[in-house]
Order: C-alpha cells, then structure tokens, then sequence
C-alpha cells in the first residue's frame, strides 16, 4: 500500500489520474483526528491542481482572484477596464492603480450644459448660444438638463468642412436623384431642423498576420473538377479603424458615412466644443474593441478574395492574428438633418468633412407597381416571342 509521500512520486500505473481517485485514495487513510486528516486532504488537493491543468477548482480560484484584483469604481463598484478613465455607469473618475502614471488621467473633457433626451436616450452638451433646444437625433422638444461632468479626453478633432448650405443643398440633390422618389420630393420636403454634431468615435489601429484559404473556380483545362482549392497569408497594417462610441446612430448610418482623412485632424484644444453640440463617449472601450476585430476580419477577408482568389470564390476562410491593437478616442463631424414628407419625419446624415450623405429617403408607390407591370409585360413579350419560334 503507498503511503501518504508515495503519492508525489507514484510508481508507474500507481500515481492518481483524476480527482475521484485522489479522493478515495485521501479517505483511505487514517492519520490521527479527523481534524488532522481534514488539514492533510487539503494541501493534498492543492498539491493535485499543479499536476492537472483541467482541474475545476483551479479554474474557479483563477477566475475569484482575477475579480478580486479587478479594478472597481469606489462609486457603483462596476468594473473598469484598464484604459478607462471614467466609470461607465456612473461616470465618475477611475482612480488611479499604484505604479500608474498620473499624467493620461488628468486628461479629461469638461461637459457643461448637458441635457438627456427623453425621446431617443441621447446624452450631450449643446450650444450655450442656443436658444430653442431640440434634440439633433429625434426631435424631441423634452430635454432634461444634467449637471456638469466630465467624459473621456477626445486625442483628435476633425473640423467641419461642409458648412450649412452645402449640407441642405446635398440633401436636395439625393431628393432628386432616384427613379423611385415621389416627383414632388425636392419641392414638399421640409427640412425641420439641420445640426452640427460631433460625434464620438473609437479610432483602432493594429497589424494583422492573416492565414487564408478558399475554392476558386478557375481551374486547368484538364481538371475534372470546377473547383480547385488555395491557401496562402498576407499581413497589412491598419491606422483607422473606426467603432461609433454613439447610442443613437444606427450601425448603418455609421458605415454610411464613410471614412475620415485623419491627416486634417486637429487637438481637441484647438477646437471651440463648448458652443457646439457634443454627443458623450457611451460606448466604452473595452466594448468597442471587440467590434473593431470583428470589422479587422471582415476587411481581411475582402482583402484575401481581392489580391489572391481569381474568379469567383467559395468557402473563404481566414484566421486572423491582431497585434499592437490600440484605440483612442476621437469627435467627428456629422451634420444630422431631419425634414417632413406628408406627415412623416425622415433622419438624414451627411458626412461634414467629405459630404458623403445617408438617410432615409420615401419611394413612390405609384413608381414602384409602375416598374412591376412593364417588367412583367417584358417577360411575358419574351414567353411568347420563344413560344412562337420553337412551335
């Protein structure tokens, strides 16, 4: 019978395999009280986590000290991640670990005249200068004013670059522009309200190792086959990756933006933003880096079917390795427009540095069963024509 040290150094076939039968191996023995052999079966246990990686009670004691020494908000008790600099329940300042420097916490932006809209749940400063407030997103007249707070630093500003006429006269060209737009359209439409807003945003940027592999339907004249398979890696380098930081804009009116040139970007310093309307960071980083690797992915995937899979492609697969992934902060320029069509309220948006517009824009019905009849008499005049020839 082994004995109790024999266990460290089991002869071969005799060592213990799993935890039920260290258990009954522990019961086995009798040493002393049974308050002695409870503090013997103790180190025994711990003894075995360090030999089995899959062992369930060391899983859990990873996961209770990486809660324990998780950094918490003194206010709510919610947890920060390490980047934050504001507690994104509550907001109050994140407090400062042992050992961190002290200078990246001062940065914080000051929010003044701050007001919460009741219709849509935005969270913003508006202009001081403004007498009628409205909320930019929704509309809505009921807005409940906030006290001053503090918000995350912005690292960069990009300028509006389309000023006010530009964006109502872009919004008349998209009214006139589609076969499917009720005529009357540019002349009914109108605009109700028309903002500047600068809205926040997360701007990554990482370097990707990509392995690929995909079908390709370009294959040798010999092959049997319609498809043959590929494989192969690239590596790019990515600088603006943009994730909204907003909790009303859409994800598509995000991406119906476009992109920013980043090389006309500004401090925030250099920027007025208190006689502006600001929307707050409501999306933390820690939330937002997540969708930034999902958008990383969606980019290499394009990217390997555009460079290395000629003809058409199936069965795309990528494995995408992210490193030196990093975000900051940044305010970008939207100019939100919402105007009235026969009793209806339509959200448009417009890029306010390239004028890239997106927006909700009504169809004609009248145009749309129009399309259907002269379709279907196409296809029926193509039905007889060949009816006629192979009778």
């Amino acid at each position: 019978m082994h004995s109790w040290r024999d266990t460290d150094n089991p002869a071969p076939g005799g060592g213990i395999h799993n935890f039920h039968t260290a258990t009954k191996r522990i019961q086995r023995f009798s040493i002393g009280s049974p308050h002695r052999r409870a503090r013997l079966q103790r180190p025994r246990l711990l003894g075995y986590d360090t030999r089995c990686s899959l062992h369930i009670a060391y899983q859990f004691a990873r996961e209770i000290i990486a809660v324990m020494l998780a950094k918490r908000c003194p206010v709510c008790a919610s947890v920060l991640d390490e980047e934050d600099l504001f507690c994104p329940n509550c907001g109050r300042e994140a407090p400062i670990s042992s050992g961190e420097p002290a200078s990246p916490r001062t940065q914080a932006l000051a929010f003044k005249n701050r007001f919460t809209c009741a219709g849509c749940g935005a969270a913003m400063s508006y202009d001081a200068s403004a007498r009628a407030l409205r909320c930019p997103f929704c509309g809505s007249v009921e807005l409940r004013p906030q006290p001053d707070g503090q918000t995350v630093f912005p690292s960069k500003v990009i300028p509006f670059a389309i000023d006010r006429g530009q964006a109502l006269q872009i919004l008349r060209v998209q009214m006139k522009s589609g076969f499917f737009l009720p005529a009357d359209l540019a002349q009914e439409a109108a605009v109700t309200q028309i903002v500047p807003v600068f809205v926040p945003f997360w701007c990554f940027s990482a370097e990707t190792h990509t392995y690929w592999t995909a079908d390709t339907n370009q294959v040798p004249l010999t092959a049997r086959g319609n498809w043959r398979p590929l494989f192969g890696d690239l590596r790019n380098s990515y600088n603006s990756v943009l994730v909204p930081a907003s909790s009303v804009l859409t994800y598509e009116e995000t991406r119906g933006l476009g992109g920013y040139d980043f090389s006309r970007a500004v401090p925030a310093n250099a920027v007025d933003l208190e006689n502006v309307t600001v929307e707050q960071f409501r999306v933390p980083r820690k939330y937002a880096r997540p969708l930034a690797k999902r958008i990383i992915e969606e980019l290499e995937t394009a990217e390997s079917i555009r460079r290395y899979i000629p003809g058409s492609a199936r069965n795309v697969h990528v494995n995408v390795k992210v490193t030196k992934l990093a975000g900051e902060p940044v305010l970008l320029p939207v100019w939100i427009l919402a105007y009235r069509y026969r009793g209806r309220v339509y959200r448009f948006v417009i890029n306010g540095q390239s004028g890239r517009p997106f927006g909700q824009l009504p169809l004609s019905p009248w145009k749309i069963v129009l399309a259907c009849l002269i379709l279907g008499a196409v296809v029926l005049g193509i039905v007889a024509l060949l009816s006629a020839v192979f009778r």
